[in-house]
């Protein structure tokens, strides 16, 4: 069975993530080549935690498997909570290469990305109602206003809205999947198009990552983490 490391980076993007592999005396020479040169047109990448595993191919592909709908295509780009995948990795069997077990063990680092996962999964719901983001046409240069309808802690798109048919970095597999299903020829959705999340939604809009929680306003302009924030 061949040992191995494998890895989760965050990047610059916000929820974008990268999980790797390497060999047993690869990997600190391929933490310093992504943290310093990037990876996929993507910069600031910082590793967050790495263990040695038996199969490492296997699980490596397992974890590929798992995540698939989030995947960028073509890609080893996630877009995930850092702290899922965290919390996967260190409930592996292996020795924990980073961060140093002398500075914090491994199972310290499945509870702190345990409990942040369950904070995460908790954080406020979004009222019944509808939200708006301003998007730059860049054929008018002007700005446009998008919507997007919540109904019983779902995130609808509207049949109508007009969407950025340029696809970027950190847009799921499972995101471009419905652009491609409900997005005609001219960059409109043909259907009301129903997400899990805020994120997934403006993902959807502007055909990249997307933090929703952000981007995503009230009527009163302010973003719908504030939702989050007044949860007990």
């Amino acid at each position: 069975m061949a040992r191995g490391i494998i890895y989760v980076m965050k990047t610059v993007v916000p929820g974008l993530v990268k999980i790797g592999k390497t060999g047993l005396t690869n990997f600190d020479a391929r933490m310093y080549q992504l943290e310093h040169n990037g990876y996929f047109n993507v910069a600031g990448l910082k590793r967050v935690f790495a263990i040695e595993v038996e199969d490492y191919d296997e699980k490596e592909s397992m974890l590929d498997d798992i995540f698939s709908r989030s995947r960028v295509p073509n890609s080893e780009l996630f877009a995930l909570d850092i702290d899922l995948v965290v919390q996967l990795l260190s409930s592996f069997e292996g020795k924990q290469v980073y961060p140093a077990p002398k500075t914090q063990t491994k199972a310290k680092v499945f509870q702190t990305a345990t409990t942040a996962v369950q904070s995460n999964q908790h954080q406020g719901i979004v009222p019944d109602g509808t939200y708006h983001m301003a998007r730059k046409n860049k054929a008018t240069d002007k700005m446009q206003k998008k919507t997007m309808n919540v109904v019983g802690g779902k995130f609808i798109v509207p049949a109508g809205t007009v969407v950025t048919l340029q696809e970027g970095a950190g847009l799921s597999a499972g995101v471009k999947q419905l652009r491609d299903l409900y997005v005609d020829d001219n960059g409109v959705s043909t259907e009301d198009v129903e997400f899990s999340s805020p994120s997934s939604a403006g993902s959807f809009v502007i055909g990249a990552y997307c933090n929703g929680w952000d981007t995503w306003k009230a009527a009163d302009g302010k973003p719908i983490s504030t939702f989050r924030q007044g949860d007990d």
